[in-house]
């Protein structure tokens, strides 16, 4: 992948587990294979969508899509979930490249509007974000049901 090329971009596989992991470390969530292998497989059962860039072999960045049935606007919301890229591929393209990918997916899903959170602390995400047109909107809140999550 040079500057000139676009970033390829496909549907997750099983298979991709291993490559997986590292990048999930990465965004400080890490994770044995075994787990996430498992993971993985009951997102791709629930249709739920998982893209990564890829480059020679080697995953370059992940990112997660949700589609959700809203009654409070017309149309379904599509959110962003997670989204890294290795930190050596970082400032190619390969984030925007995922995240066109993604809206793309969303508005032919029907989805009217794409959200996205972000932690605090991810000041260099807030302005990748801002950088593709997104808005700071709202705040979230959160409360673990279950220890450690």
């Amino acid at each position: 992948m040079t500057d000139r090329e676009p970033v390829p971009i496909r549907s997750a596989s099983a298979a991709d587990a291993a490559g997986l992991v590292p990048l999930l470390a990465e965004l400080g969530y890490p994770t044995r294979e075994a787990v996430l292998a498992t993971r993985l497989a009951k997102l791709l059962r629930g249709g739920e969508s998982v893209f990564v860039a890829e480059e020679r072999g080697a995953l370059l960045g992940v990112l997660t899509v949700h589609v959700t049935p809203v009654l409070h606007r017309p149309r379904p919301v599509g959110r962003l979930t997670m989204l890294v890229v290795a930190s050596h591929a970082r400032g190619r393209g390969v984030g925007r490249a995922l995240v066109t990918h993604a809206e793309g997916v969303l508005a032919a899903s029907g989805c009217g509007l794409v959200e996205v959170t972000s932690n605090q602390r991810r000041s260099d995400a807030h302005a990748f974000y801002a950088r593709l047109g997104y808005e700071i909107t709202s705040l979230r809140f959160k409360k673990a049901l279950v220890a450690g999550d």
